[in-house]
């Protein structure tokens, strides 16, 4: 065991165009995944493991409603909301996923519990909705992920509009660490692609 240990987030996988950026905002994104990197790297420092590390710091993308995984996940093209998301462990060499889920405040967490409270790789709908009950995950409201951004944006997309906008098509978060015992760890999370079909998964068009 070393004291070494490495975190990187990104907050998106799509583009952001630097002449539809203000100065103001672009500094809330950087403190987005400042705050993001802080949750993961003061695990890491204390001697935490990487699964718990890019746990925390993909849970503090969720809950920042400029980034589209949780709280700010865009819409579907039926104004409903379907998040994926996934857990890697380098260490037991295991994973989880949730796919086409809306409820849980972090559905990173439902990942999470599909690979340390399930046989199971992968959990869609209402069986990943009811496993994130047995294992006490909170829940949302509805109004919780209702951002006007990302509904101001579906009703562009329905339009027509902006749809070379990679920004508007695309976006995934995620985190990747190696904590001092040298194990790695990864996880990530999204809500897709604004105005997707309901039941589209995955980050390919």
């Amino acid at each position: 065991m070393t004291t070494e240990f490495a975190l990187a987030v990104h907050g998106g996988a799509g583009t952001l165009r630097r002449d539809a950026m203000s100065p103001a905002r672009a500094g809330q994104y950087h403190d987005g995944l400042h705050r993001a990197l802080v949750a993961g790297r003061d695990i890491l420092a204390a001697g935490g493991s990487a699964l718990d590390a890019v746990t925390a710091a993909v849970v503090a993308l969720e809950d920042d409603p400029l980034f589209n995984a949780g709280r700010g996940a865009v819409f579907t093209s039926a104004g409903t909301q379907e998040m994926d998301a996934a857990v890697m462990d380098g260490r037991e060499r295991q994973a989880g996923a949730v796919a086409g889920i809306f409820g849980p405040k972090n559905p990173v967490l439902a990942a999470r519990a599909v690979m340390e409270h399930s046989p199971h790789v992968l959990l869609i709908g209402d069986g990943a909705l009811a496993l994130a009950r047995e294992c006490g995950l909170v829940f949302a409201e509805p109004r919780y992920f209702h951002t006007e951004a990302r509904w101001r944006a579906l009703q562009q997309t329905l339009r027509g509009v902006a749809e070379d906008d990679e920004a508007r098509r695309h976006g995934t978060v995620g985190a990747v660490a190696r904590d001092c015992r040298g194990d790695l760890a990864a996880a990530t999370s999204t809500g897709g692609m604004t105005g997707k079909l309901p039941g589209r998964v995955g980050d390919i068009r």
